[in-house]
């Protein structure tokens, strides 16, 4: 069964410590549905169309736990915490099996 992944791109961060009610909850809720972080990075370096930004790699045991785990209650909450005029780009991704 292919991997699932979340893959988070961060174009805009004014402040890191305003994430931080986001980074807390969101953390529990990942390892909750047994996410394991891979990367927050912290280097980028960009090639092509690429912009360093910010990049964060989760990876879960299957695509399915990865799409749950967004869905969950506890992730839901996580959501709710993030600062106003945050931007990000989210995605949930299956890995090649």
């Amino acid at each position: 069964m292919p991997k699932g992944y979340w893959v988070s791109v961060y174009p805009v961060i004014s402040d890191l410590e305003e994430l931080t009610a986001y980074n807390e909850l969101a953390g529990a809720a990942v390892r909750a549905g047994g996410g394991r972080v891979l990367s927050r990075g912290a280097r980028v370096v960009a090639h092509e169309a690429g912009i360093a930004h910010r990049v964060v790699l989760i990876e879960f045991d299957s695509f399915e736990q990865a799409a749950a785990t967004y869905e969950s209650e506890a992730y839901r909450k996580a959501l709710a915490a993030l600062p106003d005029g945050f931007e990000r780009d989210f995605r949930i991704v299956e890995g090649v099996d």
